[in-house]
Order: C-alpha cells, then sequence, then structure tokens
C-alpha cells in the first residue's frame, strides 16, 4: 500500500493568507513565476512575507475573467506555497517565485479586505489499496504515453523525463505530469481535487491519450508548409518566454562574463578551477528562477570570496612579540615561551612552516580566549573565534552538501572566508564542551582539521574540493581535558594554565583591570584611587576563583558606584580602603578559609581540585552501635572506592594501628565531606579518609595546621595525585602552611613559584605510616608493622 506522501508531513497554520490565480492550477512541489497585479493579491503576498513561514494559499478562480473574484468564484481546495523571492516591477507589479507544498481546503472566509484571509485545513493522500504491481505498472504507462506526447511535438520540460524516472510515489508523479501538460483551469483542478493517488494517476493517463490522439490528428492533417525547423520554433518560444519574464541575455551574459574572470584572477588550486568551471558551466544553461540556479550562484560566490593563496605578512621580531605579550597579559611565562619559539622558528625557517596547534586547559577566566587574540596582535595574524560549547551537528565542521535547501560550509571555511587570509589565529574555544548525537560526532570531524598531515587537503562537504588549512595557527581552550577524546587530545600539544596567586591577582588588577574598568566606567584618577588595602579586601572578601572574572565585576561595580556618586554632582575623590570596599559592596561574601581552630578527633582537612582551581576539604568522622561504612557530601564513585580502600588497609592493620578487631562488628563509621550540596569525586582524599578513620577509633586528634593529598593503595602505599599547584594555592589562601604530598609528586613543585614554594613545609611520603605520624598528634602505633616515618618532618622538598 502506498501511504507517504511528501506533502502530508508539512506543517502550517490554520490562517492564511489567498492569492487568487487565474489562468493555472498550482500543485505541492511545483515551482515557478508568478505575476501578481492586482492591489488586494499584492498585499496578501506582502503579508505572507512579513511572516516568518513566508507562507500563502493559491487557489484558481473558476472566471478566469474576473477582475476581483468573489469567494463563491473561487476553487474551495488549493495548494499551500512557500514565497521564494519577490521582485517589485517598473510597472507597479510584483514578481514572485512560489513552490508548493501541500493541498490545503477553504472551510471560512476570516475576511476580505483589504485582502482575502482565510482558515484552510490540510488536506492529506488517503491510502491507496491497489496492489503495488498495478501502480508500478500504471507509472510505467504514463511515463510511456508522455514520451510518445513529446516526441509528436508537444513543447516540454527537456528535463521532465528524467525527473520522472526518480519518482516512486504515484501522487507526486500525478501532480508533476499534470502541471506540464498546459491544461486548462477546470481540468487542471479537476486533477487536483482527485485525492487517491492511482485514480489519480488514471485520470492522468487519461488525459495523455487524448492529448496523443489529438497530436496525431494533428500531425495528419497539417500542410506541408507548416513544416518549420523544431529547433527554431523553440528557440523563439524561449525567447517569448524570457521577454515575458524579463530577462535578457545581455545581462546573463555579463554576469558569467564577470564570474569567469574574478575564477580566473583568483588562480585555483587544479581540482578546485575544474569543479568551479563545471558548475559554472551547468549554470549558464539552467533558468534564473530555478531553485539549482541559486545554489551554484552561491556556491561560484563561495569559492571567488575564500583565501586561496592571500597571505597576512607575519611578524617574526621576537622583542615586538614579547612586549605586546607582557603588555596585555601578566605571568604565563609557557605559553609566552611558545609563542617565542614558533616565532623563532618561522623566522628561521620561512613560509614552508605548518601553524601549530596548541591547546590551552585551565579553570574559567584565566585569560584562555584572550590570550589567543594577544598572540594574533604579536604575530600580526588576522584572529577568529569558533566557539564549540554545545555544537552537536558534525555539518558544523564540515559544512552541508549542497543538495539540502540552505546549505552552508562549515564554520572552518566560514571563519577563513571572513578573514580572508589562509594564515589566521583560529581559536577553538571550549573544545571540552563539545557533543554528539544523531546528526555525528564533531570531535571526530576535527581529527583531520587538527592533523598537521591532514588539514592541507581539509575537504568541506559543501565546497567538495581540498583546502588548504595547514598555515593556520589552531588555538584550542578547554576547562577539563577529561572531557575532550583521546585521538583528538592527542593531536594538540596542551599547555596547562593554573590559578592566580592572591599576590598575582593583586599585580594583574593594578595593571591591567584597574585601568580597563576605569576607562569603561568614565572615571579617571582624579575620581578614585585604589590602594593595596583596598585591592586585597576585593580578592579576599568578594572572590573565590582561580580566574579574573568576578573580581573584574567586582571592581566593575566600584567604578560605577563613584561613577554614580559623580553624577550626582559630588566630585570628591574616593579612596578605596578596605571599610569603603564594604561600605560600596556590602558585607563580604567570603572570608579567610576557615581551618581548625583546634586538633580534633575524627577532623582532617585535604586539598581539592576543581575547575576553578584548588579548594580545602573538610572531612569529619563518627561512630554508632552499627556496622559498616556510610558516606555522604555527593561523593562520586572513585571517592567512595578510595573510601573502601583506606578501610580495608585498617581493618587488616587494626592490631597494628592499635584498635580492636571486633571494633568493626559493633560499630558503624559515618564520614561525611561538607558541604553536601557539591558534588566530589577522585583519589586525592585517600590518605585523609584513612587518617579521619584512624583518628576516630584510636581517639587520637590530628593537627589542624597540617593539610594533605595522595591516594592509597591496600597496602597503604601513597601514590601521586593531579593539581598540586591549585591544591597548595588553596592551602595557602587558608592560612595553612605544611602540606603532606606523596613522594612522586616532588617534580610538581618546580610549577609553584619560589617565593610561595619558600613560605610552605612540603613533606612528601611514601606510605600512610608517614602521613599517620606527621598528621596525629602523640601518635604511637602499638606494634611496628607500619613503617615509621623518616626524619623529614621539618624538610621543605626541593
Amino acid at each position: 500500500m502506498v501511504t507517504n506522501y511528501e506533502g502530508d508531513s508539512i506543517e502550517f497554520k490554520e490562517l492564511l493568507p489567498l492569492l487568487p490565480v487565474r489562468d493555472l492550477v498550482v500543485y505541492p512541489f511545483m515551482i515557478l513565476p508568478l505575476f501578481v497585479g492586482r492591489e488586494t493579491s499584492i498585499k496578501a503576498v506582502e503579508e505572507a512575507l512579513n511572516n516568518t513561514d513566508r507562507l500563502i494559499l493559491l487557489s484558481s478562480q473558476k472566471d478566469i475573467s474576473a477582475e476581483a473574484p468573489s469567494p463563491s468564484e473561487i476553487y474551495e481546495l488549493g495548494t499551500v506555497a512557500m514565497i521564494m523571492r519577490m521582485r517589485k516591477l517598473p510597472d507597479g507589479r510584483i514578481k514572485i517565485l512560489i513552490q508548493g507544498l501541500a493541498k490545503a481546503r477553504i472551510t471560512s472566509y476570516e475576511h476580505t479586505e483589504p485582502f482575502y484571509k482565510v482558515k484552510v485545513e490540510k488536506v492529506t493522500q488517503p491510502a491507496t489499496s491497489v496492489a503495488p504491481a498495478t501502480i508500478e505498472a500504471m507509472m510505467r504507462m504514463v511515463k510511456e504515453n508522455l514520451e510518445k506526447v513529446i516526441s509528436l511535438g508537444k513543447v516540454l520540460s527537456p528535463d521532465i523525463l528524467m525527473v520522472l524516472e526518480d519518482i516512486q510515489d504515484p501522487g507526486r508523479l500525478s501532480d508533476l505530469v499534470a502541471s506540464n501538460l498546459n491544461l486548462k483551469v477546470k481540468d487542471a483542478q479537476a486533477v487536483l481535487e482527485v485525492l487517491e493517488p492511482f485514480e489519480r494517476l488514471t485520470k492522468i493517463n487519461e488525459i495523455l491519450k487524448t492529448e496523443l490522439e489529438i497530436l496525431s490528428a494533428q500531425s495528419k492533417i497539417k500542410k506541408p508548409s507548416e513544416t518549420f525547423s523544431k529547433d527554431s520554433f523553440l528557440k523563439d518560444q524561449l525567447k517569448a518566454l524570457k521577454g515575458d519574464l524579463g530577462d535578457s541575455d545581455s545581462e546573463k551574459a555579463d554576469e558569467f562574463t564577470e564570474i569567469r574572470e574574478k575564477l580566473i584572477t583568483k588562480q585555483l588550486p587544479a581540482e578546485a578551477h575544474k569543479e568551479a568551471f563545471k558548475q559554472l558551466a551547468r549554470l549558464e544553461r539552467m533558468h534564473p528562477d530555478s531553485s539549482e540556479s541559486g545554489i551554484l550562484r552561491s556556491y561560484l560566490e563561495w569559492v571567488i570570496d575564500l583565501p586561496w593563496h592571500e597571505l597576512n605578512s607575519e611578524i617574526t621580531d621576537l622583542a615586538h612579540a614579547k612586549d605586546v605579550l607582557d603588555e596585555e597579559h601578566f605571568d604565563l611565562e609557557k605559553i609566552k615561551e611558545r609563542i617565542l619559539e614558533y616565532l623563532a622558528v618561522r623566522a628561521l625557517k620561512g613560509s614552508s612552516m605548518k601553524g601549530p596547534i596548541l591547546c590551552f586547559s585551565g579553570p574559567p577566566g584565566v585569560g584562555k580566549t584572550s590570550l589567543g587574540k594577544s598572540i594574533a596582535k604579536a604575530t600580526g595574524r588576522e584572529f577568529v573565534r569558533i566557539s564549540l560549547g554545545g555544537v552537536k551537528d558534525e555539518s558544523e565542521i564540515r559544512g552541508h552538501r549542497r543538495t539540502y535547501v540552505g546549505a552552508m560550509p562549515g564554520r572552518f571555511i566560514q571563519a577563513m572566508k571572513q578573514v580572508k587570509s589562509i594564515n589566521p589565529v583560529i581559536m577553538l574555544d571550549e573544545i571540552d564542551k563539545l557533543g554528539s548525537d544523531f546528526r555525528g560526532d564533531p570531535s571526530a570531524a576535527l581529527l583531520e582539521v587538527l592533523d598537521p598531515e591532514q588539514n592541507n587537503t581539509f575537504r568541506d562537504n559543501y565546497l567538495n574540493v581540498p583546502f588548504d588549512l595547514s598555515q593556520v595557527m589552531f588555538i584550542a581552550t578547554a576547562n577539563q581535558l577529561e572531557n575532550i577524546p583521546g585521538p583528538l587530545r592527542d593531536r594538540m600539544e596542551i599547555i596547562h594554565l593554573s590559578g592566580y596567586t592572591h599576590e598575582e591577582k593583586v599585580q594583574i588588577s593594578k595593571k591591567y583591570l584597574i585601568p580597563k574598568q576605569m576607562d569603561e566606567n568614565g572615571i579617571t584618577k582624579d575620581h578614585i584611587e585604589f590602594t593595596d588595602e583596598g585591592v586585597d579586601s576585593v580578592i579576599s572578601g568578594f572572590t573565590r576563583e582561580a580566574g579574573l572574572r568576578n573580581l573584574e565585576r567586582q571592581i566593575g561595580t566600584l567604578c560605577r558606584k563613584v561613577a554614580k556618586k559623580i553624577a550626582s554632582g559630588n566630585c570628591t575623590k574616593t579612596h578605596i580602603f578596605s571599610a569603603t570596599v564594604e561600605e560600596l559592596l556590602g558585607p563580604a561574601p567570603y572570608g579567610h578559609e576557615e581551618i581548625n581552630e583546634h586538633d580534633e578527633v575524627g577532623v582532617a582537612t585535604g586539598l581539592a581540585w576543581t575547575a576553578a582551581g584548588g579548594e580545602i576539604l573538610k572531612i569529619e568522622a563518627t561512630n554508632m552501635k552499627g556496622r559498616g561504612i556510610t558516606l555522604t557530601g555527593q561523593l562520586g564513585d572513585v571517592m567512595k572506592e578510595s573510601a573502601q580502600a583506606a578501610m580495608g588497609f585498617i581493618r587488616s592493620h587494626a592490631s597494628s594501628l592499635g584498635i580492636d578487631e571486633d571494633f568493626f562488628d559493633k560499630h558503624e563509621i559515618h564520614v561525611h565531606l561538607p558541604a553536601g550540596a557539591i558534588p566530589k569525586d577522585g583519589p586525592s582524599a585517600g590518605i585523609t579518609l584513612a587518617t579521619v578513620i584512624v583518628s576516630l577509633l584510636t581517639k587520637t586528634a590530628i593537627s589542624k595546621d597540617i593539610a594533605m593529598t595522595g591516594e592509597i593503595t591496600l597496602t597503604g602505599k601513597v601514590l601521586p595525585v593531579g593539581g598540586i599547584k591549585e591544591k597548595a594555592l588553596a592551602a595557602m589562601r587558608a592560612g595553612i602552611e605544611t602540606i603532606i604530598i606523596p613522594w612522586k609528586n616532588q617534580k610538581d613543585l618546580a610549577d609553584i613559584p619560589e617565593h610561595h614554594r619558600k613560605k610552605m613545609n612540603f613533606i612528601p611520603v611514601r606510605n600512610i605510616g608517614e602521613v599517620l605520624a606527621l598528621a596525629l598528634v602523640d601518635w604511637k602505633p602499638q606494634e611496628q608493622k607500619i613503617e615509621e616515618p623518616s626524619q623529614r618532618k621539618n624538610q621543605v622538598a626541593a
């Protein structure tokens, strides 16, 4: 059974403007130009164009001579169409190009002035019970009869037979044949009103048979003098049609000549040159109002506008580049050094060097995106940013194929057109937030873009020819590398940006943020002065972040408060002290991160890494009657397993730890990690969990002046963890100077600024026995089965 008809899936509003048409019937999926001259009809068209869907109902009038047909003189069944293009003519008429979409029936007229607006109901094609073989036989018969009609001299579109070969729906076939037979309005409307597809196909076949009889009789009575060249006849008719439509061969020729000259001037690569001229040749043979010609024009415009060979002159002066980077960004020495290395190699090797592919990884607000702009400025390249956050469609990267309506190239080709250079800096922002769904995986499409061995022949689906991206400097940004697929991460050079220290934020505020906010809010040094005390108060009391965004907002708020005071007539200079900050911004939401006031049993300070930087982590434990262990505080699976591993170690070493082995059968241990609303995960709290539980069970207090981080194994070994710098800065903000770290993390201490490293006491450990001896006050294990710590309590790791 044939049940699917393309028009049935199209939705439209219940109220539509009505355009009565005189001498033809429009069928679904029919594309044709219409000339509109009546005032009411022009207003109906304007109403449709004002709507976002651009839909209008086309219904034929019964009497083609009627200038103002009444509702009774208009057929109830018509076709909902979309206005694709509109052009105003000098004589006051308008010319529109429409495409039929679906059949609809007029149920009532809402109003008739200043134009017809009607309520419509959708008319769908009913299912047919005719056997598929019978339908196929009838479709073949219609196609054969149509071929005979054409062979006997009927002037039809030369492409219609080729188009019919791809149509499998009998209703669609019927509509297409009927729209090309130039039937009288009455006969064409009769075909439109037959809804059952096989019945409609049968009616078309009868019309073709009648047409064949007429053409056969006409050929027999034709006089010899009437025989003339079929080619010249067709050419004359084509020329007349073009004249009616207002098309000029000379204008078309000028347009194609201009396109051809531009393509030659671009000096396209061989494959692109061949494809562009092939499409130009196709365009020259097409009617200018056909939808395909619009697609080809857009394609050729894209080819002409793209920078196939245009290079921006690059700055290779290392001193200039360093000055630019230092002027706009504080610290970030690793990244600056990497850019200077690239420019140095570029100066020695020349333009044959491929662009680097970097990935800046770090918490929000540390300057990853703005750094990309500074790199473009330092190197003299154009800059374009592509936001990848939330992108789920592969075609956003590779573009759409030209067969789709509204097809466009992908974002990379669009970016190249925008900068008009083949060597820009392209910032791939938030690459870790790419998604994927049924439309494909954009991260897989990026593999070709970010591979230096492949991106010199990047093939966009829209262009369908290779495009060279090898000269582009790609800079990606990410908050969490774990979210980037391994193959994609492997193609990028990862550079980590950690959070800023308190002292660094003070310097950045004075050098960059305060002058910027003063300028944006229209105030000068005569109006406001930030003291070190005031800046320190803003940073410590009103921000809790690794980056600078919230700090800049708070500074901006202070500047606006001062601007308001000046605008009110009070022009006295405002000095920003700690008290002034609280007066203008209100009570500080943050204080110094609290540490325990005294040594406590079952309470320890751990360290955690987050996307916003480091944080201190309080861990509490208590016991009660029962059995087992309860973990609360929104813990992830990895952290829960760390707690289980800690419990496994403690139970297996209960006697050496001075714990009654029967204790676990009679008591339940409850471990909680505040704040309970914040999800937590990862293995780095393993030694802290173990220390808290041992403290609880042995009634031994934990030193309030020590923080710790490290993963624990069942055998009591302490394994390395990540984020040592961020965790150390968090401990420093909380006023903790002694940190226990895994032995193998000593190498990570080099990332901490030296002046901060000297203020802190990092104690590396190999096993949990060393941790307990350092963290527990007056700890004395019952037996020597747990290794005693080395005498390194006061040793500062190098």
